[in-house]
């Protein structure tokens, strides 16, 4: 099931690539055809998922390639827990959401539509790669579409900011595949199976253990992204195109948040403890850096770019915590943020699609000619300011509870973050949507084709249904964050 789930979005991307030129625009019914099976597929193996087995679930491994002489193999070993199926639905989803924001895209969308396909295929591939060779693999395979979809379908400096993040991912995974390597090769026996890792002894280590986890931190630390790491993130999303920008922040910085539960916390719980009350610092400083920048945006997307900084902080703090509670809820911030933050940067681009403008000051009184719009951006803003009731606050909660205990004072700070978010937020929501009308968008559309409404809908609909009903996804979720949390009591 896994590997169909993997190189299913492949066989889609050769699809739309072997397409006739004068059938190009069935490029994106295939994206939704492929995206929307896959979507399903996950849902069928949440479905079947078993909350009472510790353990990977789906698994599937085969030996790739064996060295003799070094002693270790490297595997094709794929398989999900509770944390692994949580980020895949979000993958899928998300991608879903996607292909049908991008239905209006007209330049080369054969080449668009397989670049977007083969991102998936990467993606999916990390949150389900059991060996740390196989991990890094799909974990470069996302970068080049990456770049490709913000170098080519962007706006304002678009190839600057694709470099940019190019740059800066390969910077930070050369110094993973470094810490991978020699991590690996201290284990006892040498391997690079991440099940078989956490069972290892690394008595005799060819680095510093602590060295080795800051190398695997800081490759994963620029993906999260947390402060100073971060500059890369509101280039890359003011310049991306809508599509690019929802899964960019729905799903690539959840990469960087489940590396560090899914290697640094499970295989070296010892050396986490000894860095934990960093981690905590740190959070606590992306937290409030994140707010404080955004309070000072005017364009709607550096906005959630940077509130996405500050998010992001809640999840490096649940992990900091190194405990049931801390963990689990930094994996359901994950969650929650990707769907809350895909709805806001599809509420922007259904916005700068009709006004082409993004600036917070130009913008006013839409709720009174684009009233479906402006109830599911108030609705996101509250989602994303933590309302009870939605996803987000669930998640928050959950972090605070988890940290509170251990570290009083950057969940303190954290807390007051959340309240910079509700006033950069409501700020946001008063300026555009509401106040007097405004005659250069009296004839702005509303949002009423169904490729629009359906995003928009189904993911306020997940949001709910978290916020409302966490325990089923907390229930599975703490299936693999409980042998976790035990590995490091």
């Amino acid at each position: 099931m896994l590997t169909f789930l993997i190189f299913l979005p492949l066989a889609g991307a050769i699809m739309i690539v072997a397409l006739p030129e004068r059938e190009e625009r069935n490029a994106k019914y295939v994206a939704l055809a492929v995206s929307g099976v896959a979507l399903v597929v996950s849902l069928v193996a949440f479905g079947l998922f078993d909350k009472a087995d510790a353990g990977l679930q789906f698994t599937e491994s085969f030996r790739w390639i064996r060295q003799e002489d070094a002693g270790f193999d490297i595997k094709y070993f794929v398989g999900v827990d509770g944390l692994g199926i949580a980020m895949v639905i979000l993958t899928t989803l998300l991608f879903t959401v996607g292909v049908l924001v991008s239905w209006n895209v007209e330049k080369r969308p054969k080449e668009y539509f397989a670049w977007l396909l083969a991102l998936e295929m990467g993606v999916v591939g990390v949150f389900t790669a059991q060996d740390l060779i196989l991990f890094f693999l799909f974990w470069e395979i996302e970068l080049l579409p990456m770049y490709f979809l913000i170098a080519n379908w962007g706006s304002g400096r678009k190839e600057y900011s694709a470099m940019k993040f190019l740059l800066f991912t390969i910077s930070g995974s050369a110094l993973m595949l470094v810490g991978f390597l020699a991590l690996a090769f201290s284990a006892e026996p040498s391997t690079f199976d991440m099940v078989a890792l956490r069972q290892a002894d690394f008595g005799d280590s060819v680095l510093p253990l602590g060295a080795i986890f800051f190398l695997i931190f800081v490759g994963f630390a620029v993906k999260l992204p947390i402060f100073p790491l971060h500059t890369w993130l509101p280039d890359a999303h003011t310049d991306a195109p809508t599509a690019v920008s929802v899964i960019l922040a729905g799903v690539l910085l959840k990469m960087g948040g489940y590396g560090m539960i899914r290697i640094l916390i499970s295989i070296m719980p010892d050396t986490a403890q000894d860095f934990a009350i960093w981690l905590a610092i740190i959070a606590a400083i992306s937290i409030l850096y994140g707010a404080f920048v955004t309070l000072r945006q005017t364009d709607l997307k550096r906005m959630i770019a940077y509130s996405s900084v500050s998010h992001m902080g809640f999840v490096l703090l649940g992990i900091a915590a190194l405990g049931q509670v801390g963990l689990t809820g930094a994996t359901l911030q994950m969650f929650s943020h990707g769907v809350i933050t895909g709805l806001l940067f599809v509420m922007v681009g259904l916005i700068y699609d009709r006004a082409h403008t993004r600036d917070i000051n130009e913008l006013s009184g839409l709720a009174h000619v684009t009233p479906i719009i402006a109830v599911m951006m108030v609705m996101a803003g509250l989602a994303s300011l933590g309302l009870p009731a939605m996803s987000g606050f669930v998640a928050e909660v959950t972090v605070f509870f988890g940290a509170a205990e251990r570290f009083p004072a950057p969940t303190i700070l954290a807390v007051f973050g959340i309240l910079l978010s509700a006033g950069y937020i409501l700020w946001m929501v008063m300026r555009v949507m509401f106040g007097p009308k405004n005659e250069r968008w009296l004839e702005l559309p509303d949002a009423t084709k169904w490729w629009e409404q359906l995003p928009m809908a189904v993911l306020m609909a997940v949001i709910l249904a978290v916020g409302i009903f966490p325990s089923r996804l907390v229930d599975v979720i703490d299936q693999a964050i409980g042998p976790i949390a035990a590995g490091l009591a």
